[in-house]
């Protein structure tokens, strides 16, 4: 393990540093092969032995500069090999489209999402402007329709409260005269018990007047007088005659005065003496 860390190099007598080859990395005019670390762009299933290579799987690619270019945007491609067979597989960027395109040595997976963008590959300017006004018109047209579908939808919304509420007015004033009727049938059964109470009381005063009337009149119908009453009237009669009339006075009379210390609520000590 020590021989890893030496700091000096062993150079047979023969060495001939101008014989050694180097490989460029900077791509130029004569290298235009870099080994880049790159992920499959695709699903893909190679021509020579089947087998399926996943979308994301890791390779050591050689990337190549070619001479293609679109709007000024230069083109690459890559070479890979199979997992399997070690078959070599070729697929370029395709910057108008923004994907990649399989070239040889495999065949791209069918992608149902792209199905539709296949017939516009070979579109012109022209055709590509015409198809985007043309989709923004329906995309327009859907947004409208939808609008007023939304505006049905929320008027027969509007109209169904309104019915709900109405219905709801008619069951609370049906309740509320089922009510009323109720609390008058009540009324009408309280007023008639109060009536025939007020009746049965009037019965029982008048039967104790005519029965104290009949124990206060004599055989011959004369009412019993109380001499009681006429002792004590004469007594009082006499007590006012003979009472002395008091007659009132108007002459001013003095009041004491009250000491000062009284008023301050000063206390004379009584002398011990």
């Amino acid at each position: 393990m020590s021989e890893r860390k030496v700091l000096t190099k062993y150079y047979p007598p023969d060495f001939d540093p101008s014989a050694i080859t180097r490989t460029r990395k900077v791509p130029g005019a004569k290298a235009k092969l870099l080994t880049v670390r790159l992920m499959a762009p695709f699903s893909m299933r190679c021509t020579s032995c089947g087998e399926y290579i996943y979308k994301g799987r890791k390779f050591n690619a050689r990337k190549e500069t070619t001479e293609e270019k679109y709007l000024s945007i230069t083109i690459y491609r890559f070479y890979i090999r199979c997992t399997r067979c070690s078959g070599e597989i070729t697929f370029k960027t395709d910057p108008k489209n923004m994907d990649y395109v399989c070239e040889r040595g495999a065949k791209r997976n069918f992608e149902p999402w792209r199905d539709s963008g296949a017939d516009n590959q070979n579109e012109t300017e022209q055709e590509v402007l015409d198809r985007l006004e043309r989709e923004e018109n329906e995309e327009r047209e859907q947004l409208e329709r939808d609008k007023m579908a939304e505006l049905e939808e929320k008027m027969l919304d509007s109209k169904r409260e309104m019915a709900v509420a109405d219905a709801l007015d008619e069951i609370r004033t049906r309740n509320a005269r089922i009510e009323r009727g109720e609390a008058r049938g009540e009324e009408v059964a309280l007023a008639h018990v109060i009536d025939e109470a007020d009746e049965a009381r009037l019965q029982a005063e008048k039967e104790d007047e005519e029965a104290a009337r009949r124990a206060f009149m004599t055989s011959t119908g004369e009412k019993v007088k109380r001499l009681v009453e006429d002792d004590e009237a004469d007594h009082a009669d006499d007590k006012s005659k003979n009472a002395t009339p008091v007659v009132p006075s108007f002459t001013r009379t003095k009041k004491p005065k009250k000491p000062f210390s009284a008023g301050l609520g000063i206390k004379k000590k009584t002398s011990l003496v």
